[in-house]
């Protein structure tokens, strides 16, 4: 039996997040309300395409169709907003042979670019899928080129003594010898989320970096999210903002999305490394599993989120279209 696809019906919307929930490739992004959310400030139409075969749900791949003049593209996440992941997200295929589930994996994928090529006809397209995708074949038998990212995932399920211990020299000092009356660190609302945002925008562009992400995408996002959760972490220090970081929780794993940028502050506290530790702290306290680091691809980024001894993951940026519309595309953003 065929997968067959199509874009999602009233049913399906109304069961989509559920779906999301059961795919080992479900994030907070996948979700219709994050959806809808990424659609409106991308100024994209958004095309959530759901397969099945007979009446078990198979997969979904949300799909976002750009117009620029008589030009189509898609994207799977929309650029320029800095979305870590999102692509497509399989189900029920845990329990089948491996020949079977790559069968199954295959027809779904065949049918949703048939479907793109047939219904959008776009001259390029990229997508970046979640961790949970380790196999890309299918994409790159149908043209797309396919580049392995990297990202850093701390283990939180051992408890907090073996987690610390596993951290690098200066990092547990750090965490275990700064004063706790130094600083104090707090889960805020709109108004960090404010702040940290107003830092980043601020850092990169000291570095002659654009940073486009909108505000009030942010903002939105944070409202919208049905079942995750943007869950904004604020240092200070005698009262006074000094960092966050804008964690994305999904799931068993929370993500490390914005912030925890080099601050101007001129305080004697290592403010990023306690942000990381009090998120990590706080996601192991409540049963979360995995800690995102977000991004392994920067050498001297990684020097610092290294030494909390993660894990390194994969996941893939794909990509298709003539070399001239890769060229007028290469401002597609991609989180680092």
């Amino acid at each position: 039996m065929s997968v067959d696809v199509r874009v999602a019906t009233d049913d399906d919307r109304a069961r989509w997040n559920e779906y999301v929930g059961r795919s080992p490739q479900g994030t907070l992004c996948h979700e219709l309300e994050a959806l809808a959310v990424q659609a409106d400030h991308a100024g994209a139409t958004l095309h959530p395409l759901i397969g099945f075969k007979g009446q078990e749900p198979v997969g979904l791949f949300p799909v976002f169709e750009l117009r620029k003049g008589f030009v189509r593209t898609v994207f799977s996440p929309p650029p320029h907003l800095r979305v870590p992941y999102l692509g497509p997200a399989f189900l029920n295929m845990g329990k089948l042979k491996q020949r079977k589930r790559e069968k199954r994996r295959t027809r779904f994928v065949d049918g949703c670019l048939e479907w793109i090529d047939d219904e959008l006809d776009p001259k390029y397209g990229h997508v970046r899928t979640s961790t949970g995708v380790t196999d890309v074949r299918p994409f790159v038998w149908e043209g797309f080129d396919a580049t392995p990212e990297y990202t850093y995932a701390v283990d939180l399920t051992r408890d907090e003594a073996d987690i610390l211990g596993s951290f690098s020299s200066d990092a547990r000092r750090n965490v275990r010898n700064t004063a706790d009356d130094a600083y104090e660190i707090t889960i805020g609302g709109r108004e960090s989320i404010q702040r940290i945002h107003e830092q980043v925008t601020h850092r990169y562009e000291s570095q002659g970096i654009s940073f486009d992400v909108p505000l009030e995408f942010v903002l939105d996002l944070a409202d919208a999210s049905a079942n995750g959760h943007v869950t904004p972490y604020a240092l200070h220090v005698d009262d006074e903002f000094v960092g966050g970081i804008l964690a994305l929780e999904y799931g068993s794993r929370t993500g490390r999305w914005m912030g925890g940028v080099r601050t101007d502050a001129d305080v004697d506290v290592p403010t990023n490394d306690l942000l990381d530790w009090a998120i990590m702290d706080d996601a192991r306290e409540r049963g979360l599993e995995t800690y995102d680091l977000v991004g392994a691809d920067t050498r001297r980024i990684n020097r610092y989120k290294a030494k909390f001894n993660p894990d390194l993951e994969t996941y893939f940026s794909l990509e298709y279209g003539s070399w001239g519309m890769r060229a007028a595309a290469s401002l597609y953003d991609s989180v680092k």
